[in-house]
């Protein structure tokens, strides 16, 4: 029995093309994660991840790589530990920076096909996305999922096209300003974001999961058709 087996019955030929991609993930947090799981075991064997996080005691609830026994560790670490032991084949590059528009020229010493935005820090996903834009790269950046309860709210959509979503309104102006496209792919929730008074974002386990799931089926889905 084949490792992805299961999968290759569904995509054919095709997997062939799913296996060569190559994906940056920035951010292997609550979406970032679930999106880093979920490309692995759809047999991408070249993956580059962007964090410079510890996993903390408050991540137990939303992100997979979180467990008791590595509170406290490098989440780059822990995130490509847990991909090496799904898929042994897997080529996995990692930088421990906080990825920023001084830095993030170090990009070009890769071939990236796909750049999952999964930061929270606006002017890093700004930074992001004015490389792909510069890059000719595909992007998909994910907005908001603190906040919010109702999971079958999220959606793939443009930059454009979003509403009630304060990050993405922020990332509009701003681009805006320099006169950039707003044409790019975002996950976003239609659930306006539920009131609360802590400063603190809070979240559960299941949005910025089903955000993640919901990248991984956007990349899918993409290089399939093209």
């Amino acid at each position: 029995m084949k490792r992805f087996e299961r999968f290759e019955l569904l995509v054919g030929k095709r997997f062939a093309d799913i296996k060569k991609s190559t994906i940056l993930i920035v951010g292997v947090g609550g979406v970032g994660s679930y999106a880093l799981e979920s490309l692995v075991r759809s047999g991408i064997e070249n993956i580059i991840i962007i964090d410079n996080d510890i996993i903390d005691i408050t991540n137990l609830n939303r992100q997979i790589i979180a467990l008791e026994e590595n509170i406290g560790c490098k989440k780059i670490e822990v995130a490509k530990k847990r991909a090496l032991s799904i898929n042994p084949k897997l080529h996995i590059t990692t930088y421990d920076i906080f990825l920023n528009a001084e830095n993030i020229s170090i990009l070009n010493n890769h071939r990236i096909d796909y750049i999952v935005d999964a930061c929270d820090t606006i002017s890093t996903k700004i930074a992001l996305i004015k490389y792909a834009l510069k890059t000719n790269c595909k992007i998909i950046s994910s907005m908001g999922t603190g906040k919010r309860l109702d999971a079958s709210q999220l959606e793939i959509t443009t930059l454009k096209k979003t509403q009630y979503d304060p990050l993405a309104k922020i990332i509009r102006k701003k681009l805006r300003e320099e006169n950039l496209s707003l044409n790019i792919p975002v996950i976003w929730s239609r659930e306006e974001p539920v009131k609360i008074k802590s400063k603190t974002i809070a979240s559960c386990s299941y949005v910025p999961a089903t955000a993640g799931l919901l990248i991984t089926s956007y990349i899918i889905n993409d290089i399939l058709k093209n």
